[in-house]
């Protein structure tokens, strides 16, 4: 496999203002996500891809090249991954350099582990269109989760006579952490139309994911109470 490990950081954080440069124990956000790469390839396929120049100045700071400064019609609030991972395909096509895989390592999860994506990677195959990383909700839509029917009564979103909420079907949603994604599927069909999709289960702590300063406090809390292990680069969580 030749794999593409692309960093999205668009500069204009709402929910955390400056997030993917805010220290996290003393180091930025984005170190976290680099980290990790550097542990599974080498420098030259690792993509950050921003529009922000602070953040393209950080990860210099960091020894880490960025290839280009993402166009700012591709930074705005209803642009996805999908759309960011082929513009990068595209610049690095057009150097000559191709993968037949790409590994989205987005810089709010940093409490993923090298041994999360190594075992995204190992489960991979070429048949599949994505492997996609998630926990267990706790969120359960036969037990839980309620939608309002045509007279504006609340119904079970997934139909089901369940006690227990242990009893009930295992339902997982993706907490963000790792991608690995066809370079063929995502050239021919946007990530929302996958069908071929696997899942790489993470537990809760590593799926932390920082989208509003709630988050940010309990991911300082767990670090702070020892939760997460010392050494960062590989976030081994003490239970």
């Amino acid at each position: 496999m030749k794999p593409l490990f692309i960093i999205p950081a668009r500069g204009g954080s709402k929910g955390i203002p400056g997030k993917n440069i805010k220290l996290l124990n003393k180091k930025p956000l984005i170190y976290y996500s680099i980290d990790i790469a550097r542990m599974l390839t080498h420098d030259d396929n690792i993509c950050v891809s921003t529009d922000d120049q602070e953040i393209i100045n950080k990860v210099k700071d960091y020894g880490l090249k960025v290839p280009f400064k993402r166009p700012a019609e591709l930074a705005t609030d209803t642009i996805g991954t999908y759309d960011v991972c082929l513009h990068a395909l595209d610049f690095y096509e057009k150097k000559g350099q191709y993968h037949d895989i790409i590994v989205v390592l987005q810089p709010t999860s940093p409490f993923r582990k090298v041994s999360d994506v190594r075992k995204a990677l190992d489960l991979y195959n070429a048949e599949l269109e994505m492997i996609v990383s998630v926990k267990e909700t706790t969120a359960n839509p036969y037990y839980l989760l309620f939608e309002e029917n045509e007279n504006g009564f609340l119904v079970k979103s997934k139909p089901g006579d369940f006690v227990r909420r242990q009893d009930c079907p295992k339902v997982w949603e993706y907490n963000g952490a790792v991608y690995v994604i066809n370079v063929e599927a995502i050239k021919s069909k946007s990530i929302s139309q996958f069908e071929r999709i696997k899942k790489m289960e993470m537990d809760e702590y590593a799926s932390v994911d920082l989208d509003v300063p709630l988050d940010w406090l309990w991911a300082e809390f767990l670090i702070e109470q020892g939760l997460i292990g010392e050494n960062l680069t590989d976030l081994d969580v003490r239970k």
